[in-house]
C-alpha cells in the first residue's frame, strides 16, 4: 500500500510542471521585422507628405526596437516620439486619446514619468493583444498620427 501510494505520488509530482506549464497563455510579440515593417510604412507615409519625422517602435513593455530621424526632423523629436509610444504601450490606447483628457482637466495624469499626452502615439495590436507601439514626431499632432497609424496598420 505505501508502496502504491508513493508511486502516485510521484507520477503526481512528475505531471504538476506538464499541467502548470499548458496553463499558460500564448504571447504574441512584435518581432524586429515586424518593427522594421511598421518603421518602413510611417516613414512612407511621412515621405509621402515630405514630413520630416522621428519614429519610435516599442515592445509591449515599453522598451525601444527600433528608432528613426529622418533627415531635417527636429532634435527634440527624437525624445518626444519615443515618450508617445510609450504612453500608448502604458495606456493600451491612441495617445490622442489621453491629450483630450489633460485638455479636459484631468492634470493628475501630468506627473507620470515619461507621460506625452500628445497625439502620434499608437499601440501596435494584434489578435486583440497589445503587442508594442509606435510614436511619431516632428509635424502637428494630426499628421504625427498619421504617419503613426500607417505603421500601425501592418500589424494584423
Amino acid at each position: 500500500m505505501l508502496r502504491s501510494l508513493l508511486l502516485c505520488g510521484g507520477l503526481l509530482i512528475v505531471a504538476m510542471p506538464l499541467t502548470a506549464q499548458t496553463q499558460l497563455p500564448t504571447k504574441r510579440v512584435l518581432t524586429l521585422e515586424a518593427a522594421r515593417r511598421v518603421l518602413s510604412a510611417a516613414e512612407a507615409e511621412a515621405r509621402k507628405n515630405n514630413w520630416a519625422v522621428s519614429i519610435a517602435v516599442l515592445d509591449d513593455s515599453g522598451h525601444l526596437i527600433l528608432f528613426q530621424r529622418m533627415d531635417g526632423a527636429k532634435l527634440v523629436a527624437t525624445d518626444i516620439a519615443i515618450r508617445k509610444a510609450r504612453t500608448a504601450a502604458y495606456f493600451q490606447g491612441p495617445t490622442k486619446d489621453l491629450e483630450a483628457e489633460v485638455a479636459g482637466g484631468r492634470t493628475a495624469l501630468l506627473p507620470i514619468d515619461g507621460f506625452m499626452p500628445l497625439e502620434g502615439g499608437v499601440p501596435l495590436m494584434s489578435g486583440g493583444q497589445l503587442v508594442g507601439a509606435v510614436g511619431v514626431s516632428g509635424v502637428s499632432g494630426a499628421q504625427d498620427a498619421q504617419c503613426a497609424l500607417a505603421g500601425a496598420a501592418v500589424i494584423k
